[in-house]
């Protein structure tokens, strides 16, 4: 049987083609939709951990209340010893310290005198330590454009706006005037090496980036951070995952020195909980959406089918084929058609989602003036559920429809069908 009606759908294929086609296109659809979703949140928690929260982040509970000020007076001491303890408490996680400040960038002219200056914000981040991975997962190599990456201290890389901005070329001399950990006024000369651009639109309008020990001589911060933070070592954000490490942490440091040690879920930090928690729900309620119209579609592709049938039906039945096999047969074939069409389909699909995954869409002219950490380059992600999710649709709607139209065999008697047929 199932040789029979494989010849068939091949042979017959102004019955079949079409069909195929249909359900091909709309598996395709639902998977590009599916991996896109998945590709833009994760790429969206990616960029939030990086630049600004960790997927979990340790500071004192001072620093936790004023964090958005960025008090370094309240930062944390100690750090070699907390990145010791924090490393084996947690071997699943790699942790990195990280000083934010800000001040004025003062750019001196040939007689030392001010040419132009601007208000900095600055990450001191691990950069020259052997064992660190911030230029990694920062995508340094690819986003600095022009110059050479970060080699010594007191070099210093200027985001590209902030740079034209400045009017600031590679190799001159940058001031950096603010205020110590202690309070104190202080200035620091960096060497301008680099510019780079996030592709964030203006995430990175007043941006710099500085080595971590760079920023601990401007700021008489010795073995201290304003933040430890905490990544999972394939960068993928569990939030489940990291809630429950931040409870265990914080049941193991309780107590109330304000200089004691407290963490944050990335989902605590910069309201990001509404959007951690839009994340789970909004990929399955548009899949779910999308799906219903494809299943619709192909439910009624199997019925028309169907119907359009009844003419053959009443010769198979007039030839002494009873209504029950040619029932099964139909179901069976449009399994078949539906089989057939979701796996091409699928290829098809997640073959755009992995070429959207590794290339992407860019669409930076609409980020231009978004201030999010939020990717223009829109990337999808394969994931396990693309290689079985098609099947819903293709072969299950398919089916279904051809199943309620073969009820009408039973209710329909020859005389009936072959009437069908001469019209």
């Amino acid at each position: 049987m199932f040789g029979f009606l494989l010849k068939g759908i091949w042979r017959d294929r102004s019955r079949s083609l079409f069909s195929v086609i249909i359900v091909a296109g709309s598996v395709a659809l639902v998977l590009i939709y599916r991996g896109l979703i998945a590709g833009v949140f994760d790429d969206m928690l990616r960029n939030t951990a990086v630049l600004l929260t960790g997927h979990t982040k340790v500071m004192t509970k001072a620093y936790a209340e004023e964090s958005e000020q960025m008090p370094n007076d309240l930062a944390l001491l100690g750090v070699d010893a907390i990145m010791a303890e924090l490393g084996e408490q947690y071997p699943d996680m790699f942790w990195s310290p990280r000083i934010l400040f800000g001040g004025l960038l003062d750019i001196p002219d040939e007689h030392g005198e001010t040419k132009t200056q601007g208000p900095m914000m600055a990450f001191g981040i691990d950069l020259l330590s052997v064992d660190s991975r911030q230029a990694e997962i920062w995508d340094l190599d690819a986003r600095v454009v022009a110059g050479r990456f970060i080699a010594e201290p007191d070099e210093i890389l200027l985001s590209v706006k902030f740079a034209q901005r400045l009017q600031v070329e590679i190799g001159e001399t940058a001031t950096f005037i603010g205020s110590t950990m202690n309070g104190a006024f202080t200035t620091h000369n960096f060497t301008i090496v680099g510019l780079f651009s996030l592709g964030m639109g203006n995430q990175d309008a007043s941006m710099a980036i500085v080595d971590i020990e760079g920023a601990r001589l401007a700021l008489d911060m010795q073995d201290a951070a304003s933040e430890i933070m905490g990544f999972w070592h394939n960068m993928r954000y569990d939030d489940d995952f990291a809630v429950a490490r931040k409870n265990e942490f914080i049941a193991a440091h309780t107590g109330d020195d304000i200089f004691g040690l407290t963490m944050l879920a990335l989902r605590d930090q910069n309201l990001m909980g509404a959007m951690v928690d839009f994340s789970k729900s909004a990929g399955l309620i548009i899949i779910s959406v999308f799906m219903a119209i494809v299943v619709v579609v192909l439910w009624n592709l199997g019925l028309m089918n169907g119907l359009r049938r009844y003419g053959e039906i009443g010769i198979r039945l007039a030839l002494g084929e009873s209504k029950g096999h040619v029932y099964r047969s139909m179901i069976m074939e449009a399994a078949m058609i539906g089989v057939i069409g979701t796996i091409i389909g699928s290829v098809i699909g997640v073959a755009l989602v992995y070429y959207l995954q590794e290339v992407g869409l860019d669409y930076s002219a609409a980020m231009e003036n978004i201030n999010y950490p939020m990717s223009s380059i829109m990337k999808g992600r394969v994931t396990p559920d693309l290689f079985y999710i098609g099947f819903i649709p293709g072969v299950f709607a398919t089916v279904l429809g051809t199943m309620l139209a073969g009820r009408g065999i039973y209710k329909r008697e020859m005389a009936q069908l072959f009437k069908e047929l001469e019209t």
